[in-house]
């Protein structure tokens, strides 16, 4: 991401790629943005899946990961 995004447009951001990367593989996906780091929450089908919508995450935001709160169902 090549821009500086507000809070609220990078959520909005993240969220929207990884539902689009993702797909079905990822429910109920809630992306934070607290004191300079992301947290993700919701469900995934996979370990695999919850681990690549942490890496996208980082990865396009620049911050690090404070928390990742998707469950493998």
């Amino acid at each position: 991401m090549s821009d500086e995004k507000a809070p609220a447009d990078l959520v909005e951001y993240i969220t929207t790629l990884l539902e689009n990367r993702l797909g079905s593989r990822v429910r109920n996906l809630r992306v934070r943005v607290e004191d300079g780091g992301l947290i993700l929450e919701g469900q995934a089908s996979t370990y695999h899946t919850k681990q690549l919508a942490q890496h996208w995450a980082m990865e396009e935001s620049s911050l690090p990961i404070f928390a990742n709160k998707i469950e493998v169902r």
